[in-house]
């Protein structure tokens, strides 16, 4: 009997493929056309176009094993991870689908038959739910039948549960059912037999019944009718039973990843309660971290890359508990990369790329997590709550989440150690606040429009000839304006056209759209754009030059061939710099995205650092040096595992079928493509580098030219260069000496100009010392400066500091016509006095405010008038701090 989740995984999709189903791999974490869903969180999250009609069915049946993640909701609260038995962000689920196949008594009989018969366990321990019915649907009496008189489970071990959970919906609208759950039963020394009492039941595998659709929201419920199968069951749970343990962190998956950790604190799992929370956290973050990386999500500060940056954070402050004080979240990683990259190839073949990027974040993290304890440990402004404990403000909250990286649920957890709470309505205000501003909140992909659906579904496919022909006769099948079809297009009107085939490529893979022409007898259009909204529907957008277009119409669709050859000379161009990039930087500088269009190539790649110069020219070498081959470029059709195995390279964008399109050039490049490109290397023709930039933690961007736009850029930047050496009176060979000694000069007068100001700065305060007055037996000093740069005040203000001994000093100025304003206090002060303190209340008088450490502390304000009001004002500020 199967017992290790490999084993698990193996013997499921074996039952389900012997029994008719089609095996197909787990879809992305990343769901595509999804706006509804920040990531994939179960496994029919791949079919949904599928059940609700908007994508035709390849398979009447299907089955899979789906990476999930659920970081909210019924079962996934985050801060429960680790703290029970069976809740984690990252999970896998075994699923078993029918497309108007097989229904209710298929979907019982598999799933009992494989839990029982495959897997061996004991029919007594099995329980079922059914739907017990509401005023919106009936009870599912035919489940009951099924279970009962069909497959022989007692009636007394079959309960009814509500709508709560034994009905499922898609959303207010769509598809939706009454769910059957198979329960395993832990004994009577959990408690008494309820669906409520999820210690001695818990589920194992659910059956969603999809019979019915809801129209409208609050819409009555009509049958569907293809009723359809949908079931998901939680392969830890069912490797929890297998391997006879209580809790789904001590199966064979979590074992490795928490004795790394507890290894890498030196302690033992298992001694106490607390750290063994940390250590099922850090092991069940790690699988969610290294599956995303995978799949090309790194973590930033919006969206899904903020959500795997509050989950490694989480993972790094439970280190720090645990006083794992060295690095450590790569080690994590890797082992998790051991454990499940049989299963998840990708994870090995990224796995330098998971481990690059899980250091890169624990070394920002950890450079930030001190300095937030130090500001949380040495914050004077609490608040008050109705129990006298201390509250951190929201807004101080919101500061150190969004400039420190401390997620809310983060500082709850350093709250809990360090005795306070947290505001979280003023912390909940003030990021809505940022979200406002920012314009942050998109979940998922751009959803596709209702029209596109429809047509895709009504229409046959588009025949895409573009790869051998730019021009082609076509037949209009359908024309769409503002989002509605009509009949016909009139001249001056903006529309989109369906043709039955096409020579225009559609936008995809990084790929801009062709432009060109489709002209029929009654009119003409140019094409602006192609796109492809759903896989077999090409949408010519453009307007209606002359005359009319109408549906039925014969047209010729002719393609802007020399914008196509531009296209074509940056995509292949593309291709050699991934491998130029792979084979300079190492196999972690993978693509990430790209934009190739007949001007320039955009081309985004995971790298941790900037490209130096030389490795810039040994890039741009590399790929010239591979367009001299002349190279074949090559085609082929085959299967995406056979490609794999053949050494292509599959980027991260992209969703890849069961068949693949592999692009080779020479003997240098290998990648799964769907593009447009030149015959031979060759033809590219010259290629340069632009730039390389740093647009996200760990990726980089290059922007390139070739051909034609390479020729232009070339001879304007030799233009630049030959106008620069006649301004310096030079030859272009001698701009760089001549260059760095203009430079060489600058820092000279730059210096020179700082030594004056702090000089005029000084001598203007040469006389400051009548100022120094004694309050409560501190000196203090307020006085007005002739040069009000930051900088030079600060200076000044040490200097003081020094002549002091022991005071405070405040200094104002005129800062290119606004007030500058500087408080220092001297160490031995600062436990009675705060420089950021005093100068809260000395800036408010210019209308200005700041901030700083408690021995220098600066702000800025708009009211220059009352500069020498506010330097009067440190003497009050300091009487009324030391009372």
């Amino acid at each position: 009997m199967p017992k290790t989740t490999a084993e698990i995984r193996r013997s499921f999709l074996k039952f389900f493929e012997e029994n008719g189903h089609a095996i197909l791999p787990s879809g992305p974490l990343v769901p595509k056309a999804d706006p509804s869903l920040m990531f994939s969180n179960a496994g029919m999250v791949q079919f949904k176009n599928v059940f609700t009609g908007a994508t035709p069915r390849k398979h009447e049946r299907a089955a899979t094993v789906q990476k999930c993640i659920r970081i909210s909701g019924k079962h996934n609260d985050l801060e429960n991870v680790g703290r029970t038995s069976r809740h984690h962000t990252f999970f896998e689920m075994l699923g078993n689908f029918s497309f108007g196949d097989y229904f209710k008594a298929g979907a019982c009989s598999f799933g009992w038959k494989y839990l029982t018969e495959v897997l061996g366990l004991d029919r007594d321990r099995l329980w079922i739910s059914i739907f017990e019915g509401d005023d919106n649907a009936p009870a599912d009496e035919e489940a009951l039948g099924i279970w009962r008189d069909e497959l022989k489970v007692p009636a007394d071990r079959i309960l009814r549960g509500s709508a709560k959970d034994n009905f499922w919906a898609m959303g207010e609208t769509g598809p939706c059912g009454p769910c059957s759950e198979i329960m395993y039963d832990r004994g009577e020394t959990f408690g008494e037999a309820s669906l409520e009492n999820g210690e001695r039941f818990f589920e194992l595998w659910n059956l969603v019944f999809m019979q019915y659709q809801v129209d409208e929201p609050g819409g009555p419920m009509r049958p569907l009718p293809a009723p359809c199968i949908d079931t998901g069951a939680g392969l830890e749970r069912i490797a929890s039973v297998l391997q006879g343990v209580d809790s789904n962190y001590d199966i064979d998956l979590f074992a490795p990843l928490i004795e790394k950790a507890a290894s890498l604190a030196g302690k033992r799992y298992g001694d106490d309660k607390t750290d063994d929370v940390s250590m099922r956290v850090i092991a069940d973050h790690s699988r969610m971290a290294a599956h995303l990386i995978s799949e090309g999500i790194f973590p930033e500060k919006t969206g899904r890359e903020y959500v795997l940056r509050r989950v490694m954070r989480r993972a790094i402050r439970h280190a720090h508990r645990l006083g794992i004080e060295d690095p450590f979240f790569d080690q994590t990683a890797a082992a998790v990369v051991e454990v499940m990259g049989d299963a998840y190839p990708e994870l090995v073949e990224r796995s330098e790329l998971i481990s690059r990027v899980c250091s890169q974040e624990e070394e920002r993290f950890r450079a930030t997590l001190t300095r937030g304890l130090d500001l949380i440990a040495s914050n004077d402004v609490w608040l008050e709550g109705e129990d006298g404990g201390k509250i951190l403000p929201g807004s101080l909250a919101f500061d150190l989440s969004a400039t420190y990286g401390f997620p809310l649920d983060l500082l709850s957890v350093i709250g809990e150690e360090e005795e306070f709470s947290v505001d979280e309505a003023g912390f909940a205000e003030e990021q809505e606040k940022h979200r406002l501003a920012s314009g942050a909140g998109k979940i998922g992909e751009a959803a596709v429009a209702p029209v596109y659906a429809e047509l895709d579904a009504s229409l046959d496919d588009t025949s895409f000839l573009g790869y051998g022909e730019t021009e082609a006769k076509a037949q209009i099948l359908a024309i769409i304006r503002d989002g509605e079809t009509v009949v016909a297009g009139r001249e001056g009107q903006t529309v989109e056209l369906v043709l039955d085939k096409t020579p225009f490529y559609a936008e995809s893979g990084g790929q801009v759209g062709d432009a060109g022409t489709i002209r029929g007898t009654a009119g003409e259009m140019t094409v602006e754009d192609t796109t492809k909204p759903l896989s077999t529907l090409w949408i010519h957008r453009g307007v209606v030059a002359t005359g009319s277009v109408r549906v039925g119409d014969t047209v010729t669709a002719r393609v802007d061939a020399s914008r196509r050859r531009a296209i074509s000379r940056h995509h292949t161009a593309t291709h050699l710099l991934h491998a130029a990039l792979r084979s300079r930087l190492g196999t972690h500088a993978t693509q990430k995205g790209s934009r190739v269009g007949p001007d320039l190539l955009r081309f985004d790649f995971t790298h941790f650092e900037p490209l130096s110069v030389e490795q810039i020219v040994e890039i741009e070498v590399a790929v010239t040096e591979m367009i001299m081959t002349n190279a074949p470029v090559e085609t082929r059709i085959t299967t995406y595992d056979e490609a794999r195995a053949g050494g292509a390279t599959a980027i991260f964008e992209e969703t890849y079928g069961e068949t693949v399109r592999m692009v080779s050039v020479g003997d240098e490049s290998l990648e799964l493509c769907g593009g447009i490109h030149v015959d031979r290397s060759g033809d590219i023709g010259p290629f340069f580098i632009l730039s390389d930039s740093g647009i996200a933690a760990g990726v980089r961007r290059i922007e390139a030219v070739a051909g034609r736009a390479a020729l232009e850029w070339a001879m304007n930047q030799r233009g630049i260069l030959m106008k620069a050496a006649a301004t310096l009176k030079s030859n272009p060979e001698g701009l760089p000496d001549k260059i760095e000694k203009l430079i060489g000069r600058e820092r000279e007068l730059v210096r020179t100009v700082e030594d004056l100001k702090r000089k005029l700065a000084a001598g203007g305060s040469s006389d400051a010392g009548d100022r120094i007055r004694e309050i409560s037996g501190v000196k203090v000093l307020g006085t007005k400066v002739e040069v009000g740069d930051p900088g030079t005040l600060r200076d000044t203000a040490d200097t003081w500091k020094q002549k002091l001994g022991s005071g405070v000093v405040c200094l104002v100025g005129e800062n290119k016509g606004k007030a500058a304003i500087v408080v220092g206090v001297t160490a031995d002060l600062t436990d009675r006095l705060k420089a950021s303190q005093l100068i809260r209340e000395v800036s408010v008088l210019v209308g200005g405010k700041g901030g700083g450490r408690p021995d220098m502390a600066q702000a800025g304000g708009p009211d220059i008038s009352r500069l020498d009001e506010a330097a009067e004002s440190i003497y009050d500020a300091v009487s009324r701090a030391l009372v």
